[in-house]
């Protein structure tokens, strides 16, 4: 056989097979473009509008949406009760949102492996006050216990991160832990112990590897939830302060408007219901594309 046929009949990397996998899920494919779109629209949102969020257009407060009778292509989205341009502070908000839950993706994922990591190779004592820990933070409802942290710490956005990070991290922690447990248990650890392996070697490079795949379609979901609780907080006024364009307070601000200007508070309601939903697109498809079980053939 030649060089050539053997170099065409090669299996494709993990990377390209991830990629071909996922791709096959439509849904998946809809969400990145969706979240990608969004994302940019943050990222770019200077170039995207001519006004300033936190700018007061006095002389056009409550302005309707141009698809609405009175609209006015000056402001093509509206404006809200202060006069401000709706499509200004729906694009700066997508930064916020967006910003917090990666934020709280980022931290809690980090905080789940070291500590999950700790309780599986510890085990005795130090598992069981994990695990401990663990259960008395799930018992609490998640947005009660956000609101106790801001509460003792104060509203405004870092604290918001922490709170939402102190409500998640459990998922991650007990993820890492039983997923460690398991990979412990297999015989290339067992080998990897009796060479001379060190611990800290042997956590990171051998066992972690392994259990990335559902700590990664975890983050993905852990995002969307990550942005719903932020909104929340927004909305009961504890999350980002005003005038920060933040579309958890643009609902809050909106909430008494919903029967004569319902377009106000509908925005940011479906900007929200947009990246959520696409994000769990998305996750849908890491996870099918992840665990060979679930590929399509």
């Amino acid at each position: 056989m030649s060089a050539e046929a053997i170099t065409i009949n090669a299996p494709p990397t993990p990377l390209v097979a991830f990629w071909n996998a996922f791709k096959e899920n439509r849904g998946a494919m809809v969400g990145l473009c969706i979240v990608t779109l969004i994302v940019l629209a943050g990222i770019f949102a200077p170039f995207l509008t001519i006004y300033s969020p936190l700018e007061q257009y006095r002389d056009s407060v409550k302005l309707p949406p141009i698809w609405v009778e009175g609209g006015n292509w000056a402001h093509p989205f509206g404006t809200d009760p202060l006069g401000r341009d709706m499509w200004a502070r729906l694009v700066f908000g997508s930064r916020l949102s967006i910003f917090i839950g990666m934020a709280v993706m980022l931290v809690s994922t980090a905080f789940g492996i070291v500590v999950g990591l700790i309780a599986a190779w510890a085990g005795g004592w130090v598992d069981v006050v994990v695990q401990r820990v663990m259960d008395l933070i799930i018992s609490i409802p998640d947005i009660l216990l956000s609101i106790m942290v801001i509460a003792v710490i104060g509203p405004n956005l870092n604290n918001t991160i922490i709170a939402i990070m102190v409500v998640y991290l459990p998922r991650y922690v007990r993820l890492m832990r039983s997923s460690a447990l398991v990979e412990l248990s297999k015989d290339y650890v067992t080998a990897a112990k009796v060479i001379g392996v060190r611990p800290m070697r042997l956590m990171l490079s051998t066992v972690l590897p392994n259990c990335l795949a559902p700590l990664i379609v975890q983050a993905a979901l852990g995002l969307s939830d990550a942005i719903l609780a932020a909104a929340a907080l927004g909305f009961l006024g504890l999350g980002a302060q005003p005038p920060t364009p933040e579309w958890g307070s643009m609902l809050a601000d909106a909430k008494d408007l919903i029967q004569s200007n319902p377009w106000v508070m509908a925005m940011p309601g479906l900007a929200i219901l947009i990246l959520v939903l696409a994000i769990n697109l998305m996750g849908d498809g890491l996870r099918d594309a992840l665990d060979p079980r679930l590929r399509r053939s």
